[in-house]
């Protein structure tokens, strides 16, 4: 991993020559490949797709049925039907909610979620549970901030009709043992849902040898545009599921009277979709696999041991979730004795360094953890250790003023 010659590839960090960037959980920087994809979309291939009869509507559709399967081989999907584009993790989630559950579960049934989880795989089966009346159970977390494994297995019930998880916690960067989690629910004949949004970009993933029946992810933290996101869908599940939205492109046919619909996946993707985004979202895709995806974990995890190391030299500072860089990915949560997450990231950002403070949209994790807010790390194949000593100097005297 050349960290220089990988940074020029970058062009924010030509633009902002000083940019330590460490909030890539929010969101990632695009490489000139994505953003030449994009240019490239617009000025040689814009029109729209699978409706015009011409060539430039042929090539359009071409390129975005190109991306569906970049997307999928990425991912280890054995077919690009299914793969369903929508703009991100958080719309991935809701069409399960309202394509899978509300038509599979009944009064009295229940999701079992964990106490880890963001807003997005939390909110949606609320609204879900609200109007199905369902019950929503949680598994708790250990100690060292790890999913209680026992606990999950203890709240499985024969009345369990989804388990949702996170495959890595944005505020905790715990990594889940997704494979062991759908083996306990294939066991009883459970779907298993999973948030990727933090997984995707920072570790190998294969949805078919993880087992998952729904997987869901965001493009812009994985390097591509904002705006594009994937669902997975297992065979199992995707022809009996109801269409999300309704509308055009979705339809076989329609009359005054009613609708049918195309197969998947084109019948969740209803309107004109954002074609360029998912061109670019497939080469972000293959940008990663030329990288390496073992590359980049191996990359992540020593950042990871570094700022570990680092944080923890620092009077005052509580780092949570597990100790090992092996059992997290690189995004590191902290907070300093007396000195709130907000100022100490308005005083580095003094000094460019970019970090975030807030619940990070998980404010049941932070409840939990009797804390109103943390400082957060999170780090990506573009971050070297010289960005990590480089923020940590700056927060240790930071700390040293302040307290």
């Amino acid at each position: 991993m050349n960290i220089i010659r990988i940074k020029k590839y970058f062009p924010i960090f030509t633009t902002h020559k000083n940019l330590v960037y460490l909030d890539n959980a929010a969101t990632t920087h695009k490489p000139q490949c994505v953003i030449d994809a994009l240019t490239a979309h617009y000025a040689e291939r814009n029109a729209n797709i699978h409706r015009g009869i011409y060539r430039l509507s042929e090539q359009a559709t071409e390129s975005y049925d190109t991306a569906r399967a970049q997307i999928a081989r990425f991912i280890g999907a054995r077919d690009a039907s299914q793969i369903i584009f929508v703009r991100n993790t958080t719309e991935a989630i809701n069409l399960v909610a309202h394509s899978y559950l509300r038509h599979h579960a009944k009064a009295g049934d229940e999701i079992l979620l964990t106490v880890m989880e963001h807003h997005s795989n939390i909110v949606p089966w609320q609204l879900a549970a609200k109007e199905k009346k369902l019950t929503i159970r949680y598994a708790h977390i250990t100690k060292t901030g790890e999913l209680d494994m026992a606990d999950l297995k203890k709240k499985i019930t024969p009345r369990t009709r989804l388990i949702a998880v996170t495959h890595a916690s944005n505020v905790l960067g715990t990594i889940n043992d997704i494979a062991a989690i759908t083996r306990l629910a294939r066991a009883r004949n459970i779907p298993v849902l999973v948030d990727g949004a933090q997984a995707v970009a920072h570790m190998p993933v294969n949805v078919s040898a993880l087992g998952c029946d729904f997987y869901a992810f965001s493009g812009h933290k994985m390097y591509a545009p904002t705006g594009i996101g994937a669902l997975y869908v297992s065979k199992k599940y995707l022809t009996t599921m109801d269409p999300f939205l309704g509308g055009g492109d979705m339809i076989r046919s329609v009359s005054l009277e009613g609708a049918t619909f195309q197969d998947a996946p084109e019948r969740f993707e209803a309107g004109t979709p954002a074609i360029e985004a998912a061109v670019a979202f497939g080469v972000a895709a293959d940008y990663l696999t030329r990288i390496g995806m073992k590359n980049i974990r191996t990359h992540e995890k020593k950042l990871t041991a570094l700022a570990l190391k680092e944080l923890s030299k620092i009077p005052g500072i509580t780092i949570y979730g597990p100790t090992r860089a092996e059992k997290r990915t690189g995004v590191i949560s902290f907070t300093s004795q007396n000195i709130h997450p907000h100022d100490l990231a308005s005083l580095l950002d003094e000094q460019d360094i970019a970090i975030r403070a807030g619940n990070h949209c998980a404010m049941p994790l932070h409840t939990l953890l009797g804390i109103p807010a943390t400082a957060r790390m999170s780090f990506s194949l573009y971050t070297s250790p010289a960005d990590i000593r480089t923020a940590c100097r700056a927060l240790r005297t930071i700390v040293k003023k302040l307290q």
